[in-house]
């Protein structure tokens, strides 16, 4: 007969934790985690590789020597000594800006239209099955198809390439943000409605903030797409405007140097991960709590949103909210 003990069933059937088994392979390890030096040096190692290649695939003073010829590939010191008259002759910089104001300005359309009627979608089901269709049209029709379709209906100046960027975006805006307010645990809309919140304060005060981090992650990585698609829409020049990145290169490949192709080429992913870089520093200053930080932006939209509060009260009496909430 077994003796009486104190203790609860939980405990006497309770087994001691079993230590967790780790990848004993010490340089990949599965979802291993890598210091910050050995991070750098890896990076590194991959440019000077690819350096290499570059070098040995060009190697040679005539075009015979070489695995690959001059006109198709120049090597790294002759790509390299056109970059002066890249920039001066062919106005790098200021062609640099005009891609980079195109882009801006038709994603920030893209943003404005497309947040709302993700947030619409995401909270409501009806609103999203009516934009389903449209949603699946504008993620899926190919990128350069709306290049003859801009040129038809709006032009070949900037107008064209604006609308360009705003269309090739927008529905990706509309589907992620819709996804990242559909993401948002049920449990924070219970508890605000448990709170006494109407229907318009649950959406935004509640979906809408604990669901922007993730989409302002997602316009951070459409914003570097944008910045590829436009190099479509910059195959016209008009008159004596800036022709852009894509103009240079088209330009290059016409007339020549051929080497400015490869420079281009080579510009383009370090502006677009400069902005990426000064992107994620302005999430990080409005979303401080998911990623670190003193959240000097999120203090610029408070200060900027107690004014409009401050602003109102001046010109509109306070009234009773009207409970919408079904």
């Amino acid at each position: 007969m077994n003796e009486p003990t104190d203790k609860s069933p939980s405990e006497t059937t309770a087994q001691p934790d079993t230590p967790v088994r780790r990848s004993k392979h010490r340089w990949f390890p599965i979802r291993g985690e890598i210091g910050l030096v050995v991070s750098i040096v890896l990076g590194v190692s991959c440019v000077v590789f690819l350096y290499g290649a570059w070098w040995f695939l060009t190697r040679g003073e005539i075009a015979e020597e070489r695995i690959i010829g001059p006109q198709a590939l120049p090597s790294p010191s002759e790509t390299f000594e056109t970059f002066s008259l890249l920039w001066t002759d062919r106005k790098l910089l200021l062609n640099t800006w005009t891609t980079l104001r195109r882009v801006t300005i038709g994603f920030a359309l893209a943003s404005l239209v497309g947040i709302p009627m993700g947030v619409l979608a995401g909270c409501f089901p009806p609103v999203k099955a009516f934009l389903t269709p449209m949603i699946l049209f504008g993620r899926n029709i190919p990128i350069a198809a709306l290049v003859p379709l801009t040129f038809f209906f709006f032009g070949i100046g900037e107008y064209q390439k604006i609308i360009f960027i705003f269309l090739a975006c927008v529905a990706f805006v509309v589907a992620d943000t819709a996804t990242s307010i559909s993401n948002v645990g049920q449990q924070y809309l219970d508890t605000a409605y448990t709170l006494g919140a109407n229907r318009w304060q649950s959406i935004v005060k509640v979906l809408v903030p604990l669901a922007m981090p993730a989409v302002f992650d997602s316009l951070r990585l459409l914003f570097g797409l944008a910045f590829g698609y436009i190099m479509l829409a910059e195959t016209i020049k008009l008159g004596s405007e800036s022709g852009g990145l894509g103009n240079l290169i088209l330009t290059s490949q016409r007339i020549g140097p051929r080497a400015h192709i490869y420079l281009i080429i080579l510009i383009i992913p370090i502006v677009a991960f400069v902005l990426d870089r000064l992107l994620f520093l302005v999430q990080k200053g409005l979303f401080p709590h998911k990623y670190g930080g003193n959240g000097w932006a999120l203090y610029g939209v408070r200060m900027v949103a107690h004014g409009l509060d401050d602003l109102k009260g001046l010109f509109f009496r306070p009234s009773e909210e009207t409970e919408w909430r079904s």
